[in-house]
């Protein structure tokens, strides 16, 4: 299918149909079989993957762009992407924390109290969820940013591990839903 696009040639490629039940490692497998035959100087654009792992994985093994409803809709199942890992914002160990969402976040949103944040949630009101979009969006962005610039300076390697790392010790598992 990648040599039939090339023969058409398109100004960049989608790559489609993966992160729908297979595990991580053959998507990673597949998106790396894909760009090993996509032109290296057209866009590839990996649809619908979207955990901040995948995003990074996926641009080390040449994907450009990404698309995913994950961080809105994680937003609105109360669940929370920060620089300290993935929170989930239903879990009563937030109900007294008045620490900010994520203080390394530019976001307006990620600076509310992560108490607040888990009142609103518990509350079933509205903002909650919104807010969490907002800050998962951003946070979303800033990863992108980073990864950019640690692309420039050499240094995406470790930039990833370390992301992966604050992932792996401080995500959440949900103890009261």
């Amino acid at each position: 299918s990648a040599n039939a696009l090339i023969d058409i040639g398109f100004h960049g490629y989608a790559i489609g149909g993966l992160a729908v039940g297979e595990g991580q490692s053959a998507m990673l497998d597949m998106a790396a079989i894909a760009t090993s035959i996509l032109p290296p100087d057209r866009p590839r654009y990996l649809m619908g993957v979207g955990t901040p792992e995948d995003l990074l994985l996926s641009i080390a093994r040449g994907i450009d762009m990404f698309d995913c409803v994950m961080p809105t809709r994680s937003g609105r199942h109360c669940q929370a992407f920060t620089w300290g890992g993935r929170l989930n914002l239903r879990n009563a160990r937030y109900a007294d924390d008045p620490t900010p969402l994520d203080p390394e976040s530019a976001c307006p949103a990620a600076h509310y109290e992560r108490a607040y944040l888990h009142h609103l949630v518990r509350s079933g009101e509205t903002l909650g969820a919104m807010l969490l979009s907002y800050a998962n969006v951003q946070f979303y962005q800033e990863l992108m940013v980073r990864a950019r610039e640690a692309i420039e300076a050499a240094r995406f390697t470790s930039f990833t591990e370390e992301v992966r790392r604050r992932y792996a010790k401080a995500s959440d598992a949900p103890d009261d839903i």
